[in-house]
C-alpha cells in the first residue's frame, strides 16, 4: 500500500477540530482554506492537460463490445439447451450486466456526453432497461455519496443495514443481528452473493412507494419489459430447475461483482464526524482509496480503481483517469495530503479487517466459536 505522509498542519487552513480525523483540514464559514484554493489550481492543471475532454469513441466501442457479449450469452442459452454449462453462461451474463452498470454510472456522471438531458436519458435506459435497476433511486443515493463521502449522517453508503460501518450502529444491534455484526467482516463477501437481489428489490420498492421519483413510470415500464423478456426467455428455453439455477447464478455473480468493485473505494478509510466542515480536496482524497492502476484493472472495475480522481473530477472520462492520477499524486505530495492506493486483494483484506473491527462493538469476538465459548472457564 502506498500512502503519502501528511503534514501535521496545513498552512492557511482553519484550525483542525478535535473530532476531525487526522489529516483533515476543517473550514470555517466565510474563511476560504488553502486546500480549497489548491484544488482550483489542480483543476486548472487537469483542464489544461485536456483531461476533461470527452472520449466518446472509447464509450461507443465499449458499448458495442458489451452488446456483442450480451448477444453471445443469449446465443449460448439457445444452443446449450439444458446442459449445466448454462451456468457458465449465467456467470458470464452477470459480468456483462455489471459492465453495463459501470457504463450507466459513467454516463450519469456526464463522462460520455456533455448534455445533462442526453446523459440522463441514456443512463436511465442502460440502468433500468438493461441492468434492471432504478436510475432515479441510484442517482439520488449516489449524488449524496459524492457530495459527502464517509460523512456520518450524510453518506447513505455508510448508513446501517445488514452490514454496519460505524461502531455506534454496531452497538445497537441485538439478537441474531448482533451475532452476525460481530463477524460481519468474514460474512461480507458471502453476503454480496445476495446483493444483486437486494439491488433489484430496492429499486422496485422505491418505484412503487409514494413520493417524488423522477421518471417513475418510465422506469417501471423499462424494468417490467426487461424482466418479462429475460425471465420469459429462460422459462421458454430451459427446464424450470435449470431456469431457476441460471437466474440464481447470474444474480449472485452480478451482486458479488458490483459489491466487490465498489466496496474497496471507501470502506476502511477515514470517517468524517457528523457536523464537521471539511474542505473539498481533503474530503474527497482522504476518504477514498485507489485500487491498482493497470489498464486491465480499469476495464475490470469500470474506472472505479481510480476512485480519488473520480471523486475529484466526476465527469472525467475513464481513459483520462490514469494520467490524472499522476498530477493528483504530485499535488498531494506537494501539499502534504495523504494519497492512498493498494492492490485489489489488499483492499479486500482492509475491508474485512475494518468491518470486523467495527463489529466488535456489537460484543463478542469474530473468531469465537459459540460452542467453545460455553465451555470456556469463567
Amino acid at each position: 500500500m502506498t500512502l503519502t505522509p501528511s503534514a501535521s498542519t496545513a498552512v492557511d487552513a482553519a484550525p483542525a477540530s478535535a473530532s476531525a480525523p487526522a489529516g483533515f483540514r476543517t473550514t470555517s464559514p466565510g474563511r476560504p482554506s488553502r486546500p480549497t484554493s489548491t484544488y482550483s489550481a489542480l483543476l486548472a492543471q487537469v483542464r489544461e492537460a485536456g483531461l476533461l475532454e470527452r472520449r466518446r469513441r472509447f464509450y461507443v466501442a465499449t458499448f458495442i463490445v458489451l452488446v456483442l457479449c450480451l448477444a453471445a450469452a443469449v446465443a449460448g442459452v439457445v444452443l446449450l439447451d439444458d446442459s449445466w454449462l448454462q451456468l457458465l453462461v449465467a456467470a458470464g451474463l452477470g459480468i456483462v450486466f455489471t459492465q453495463f452498470a459501470f457504463l450507466a454510472h459513467e454516463t450519469s456522471h456526464r463522462q460520455v456526453f456533455e448534455s445533462g438531458p442526453v446523459s440522463e436519458r441514456l443512463g436511465r435506459l442502460l440502468a433500468s432497461g438493461v441492468v434492471g435497476m432504478s436510475y432515479a433511486w441510484w442517482m439520488t443515493k449516489h449524488t449524496r455519496h459524492h457530495g459527502n463521502p464517509n460523512t456520518v449522517g450524510k453518506d447513505p453508503d455508510i448508513a446501517p443495514g445488514v452490514v454496519v460501518f460505524l461502531e455506534t450502529d454496531a452497538a445497537e444491534k441485538t439478537g441474531a443481528a448482533r451475532w452476525l455484526t460481530a463477524r460481519q467482516g468474514w460474512a461480507f463477501f458471502p453476503l454480496l452473493l445476495l446483493e444483486g437481489i437486494a439491488l433489484h428489490l430496492t429499486s422496485i420498492r422505491t418505484l412503487v412507494t409514494p413520493g417524488k421519483v423522477d421518471g417513475r413510470w418510465l422506469e417501471l415500464a423499462l424494468i417490467g419489459a426487461r424482466s418479462v423478456v429475460y425471465v420469459g426467455l429462460l422459462v421458454w428455453l430451459l427446464e424450470p430447475l435449470m431456469a431457476l439455477a441460471f437466474l440464481g447464478v447470474q444474480l449472485g455473480v452480478f451482486g458479488f461483482y458490483m459489491g466487490a468493485s465498489f466496496a474497496p473505494n471507501h470502506k476502511g478509510m477515514a470517517i468524517i464526524p457528523e457536523g464537521e466542515r471539511v474542505d473539498f480536496l481533503s474530503k474527497q482524497v482522504l476518504t477514498s482509496r485507489n485500487v491498482g492502476s493497470s489498464r486491465l484493472m480499469s476495464h475490470a472495475l469500470g474506472g472505479l480503481n481510480f476512485q480519488i480522481e473520480h471523486h475529484l473530477f466526476p465527469n472525467m472520462a475513464r481513459p483520462h483517469l490514469r494520467r490524472a492520477s499522476v498530477l493528483v499524486k504530485e499535488h498531494c505530495a506537494q501539499h502534504g495530503i495523504p494519497y492512498t492506493e493498494t492492490t485489489l486483494l489488499q483492499s479486500w483484506g482492509i475491508v474485512v479487517a475494518y468491518l470486523n473491527r467495527v463489529g466488535l462493538a456489537a460484543g463478542g469476538d469474530p473468531f469465537d466459536c459459540p460452542a467453545a465459548s460455553q465451555l470456556r472457564p469463567r
